[in-house]
């Protein structure tokens, strides 16, 4: 295993572009963790380019890199609890996974195992439409990549990342046919709930401000509390 690292560290901030990339080699794999910027903020984009040259990416928010971050240490800590790898008695399925959303994007984490060895799918999705893109990390190479992610997340947060593992998680739930969303943010009128319907190629949001949440709550409890008592 390798890394080496690149930076632009004279641009000046706001502008678009790359500010920072580093370079992993984990078993026959190389890994790119680029920090980049746009009008909309900064962003990781993680490709992997496979021995014969096939290459996957995904990309994440700062914010959303940030939990991913945390989510790998757990990763990492059950990956060493567990037994040796036994190819005459393989695991179907996951070993451990997770899923993390964030606006109109969800992320699997999957710890897996075949006849190779261990590793970690990680698919970025969009919840409107069918487009998936994934990243296959060695479970050996988890330690290497979060060490790297984490500096990377530590030198170029602008306090994304930061607000985003303080503030309470995203939530989903699945209701019939359709999937509702649930997003904590922030502008510069302060903080606010986004609360999405989507169905198929369909969305549809409302947002609550921080102020109205407890007598939101209040409405909801009190129609859940009629239905019931008319039943």
């Amino acid at each position: 295993m390798s890394c080496s690292d690149s930076g632009s560290e004279d641009l000046p901030v706001g502008a678009q572009g790359d500010l920072a990339s580093r370079t992993l080699v984990l078993e026959s794999k190389r890994f790119y963790l680029d920090v980049k910027e746009n009008q909309r903020g900064r962003f990781i984009k993680i490709a992997e380019i496979s021995a014969d040259g096939r290459k996957n990416q995904i990309l994440m928010t700062f914010s959303t890199a940030a939990l991913f971050s945390q989510n790998l240490i757990q990763f990492i800590d059950f990956y060493r609890d567990l037994d040796s790898l036994d190819p005459e008695n393989l695991r179907q399925g996951e070993l451990k996974s997770e899923v993390m959303y964030k606006d109109d994007k969800k992320y699997h984490m999957d710890l897996k195992e075949n006849a190779r060895g261990r590793f970690l799918k990680v698919s970025e999705t969009f919840t409107r439409g069918y487009s998936r893109f994934q990243v296959f990390i060695p479970a050996d190479g988890m330690g290497e990549f979060q060490h790297n992610l984490g500096e990377l997340i530590d030198e170029y947060d602008n306090g994304d990342a930061e607000e985003a593992l303080s503030a309470p998680q995203n939530k989903h739930l699945r209701i019939e046919n359709k999937n509702f969303y649930f997003d904590i943010k922030r502008n510069q009128q302060g903080r606010y709930m986004s609360i999405s319907e989507v169905k198929g190629n369909f969305r549809n949001s409302i947002l609550v401000p921080e102020s109205g949440w407890e007598s939101f709550r209040d409405v909801l409890d009190d129609y859940v509390k009629q239905v019931k008592e008319g039943d």
